[in-house]
């Protein structure tokens, strides 16, 4: 992860796609902040950003920090992403953060949240399955 954000290797394409970097990961892995920026199209008719994305975005940046966390054989599926909607989006950025709750061996929770300007647009709680060797 940590050549990702030095630019040494390419995001993965659903990041890229969500128009997503990594901003900043606290130093023992428990936190991280990402960038994202919903384009046009990202809406819907209303002119707002679909749930789908907000939710792609916070299963982004929750795996982010599961990746974070891993040893460099290990890899992580997401298991369940619980989100909630909690106002409506409009085009341009956004930003992601994820705090690890739990580290276990086999599987990590993960709170997330999004953001645009100052106002809170979602929440999701994911679970995350460790994988070790091939996808």
């Amino acid at each position: 992860m940590r050549r990702v954000q030095l630019g040494e290797v390419a995001p993965p394409p659903i990041s890229t796609t969500l128009g997503g970097r990594i901003v900043s990961l606290a130093a023992d892995g428990s936190r991280i902040e990402c960038e994202y920026t919903a384009d046009e199209r990202f809406l819907n008719p209303a002119g707002q950003v679909q749930g789908g994305m907000l939710a792609a975005m916070l299963d982004d940046v929750t795996a982010w920090l599961v990746t974070a966390a891993l040893a460099e054989h290990e890899h992580c599926a997401t298991l369940n992403l619980n989100t909630s909607f909690l106002r409506a989006a409009g085009p341009g950025p956004l930003r992601g953060t994820a705090t690890l709750v739990r580290r276990g061996r086999n599987v990590c929770n993960v709170d997330g949240q999004l953001w645009q300007g100052d106002k809170l647009v979602a929440t999701a709680s994911a679970v995350c399955m460790v994988a070790r060797g091939g996808a």
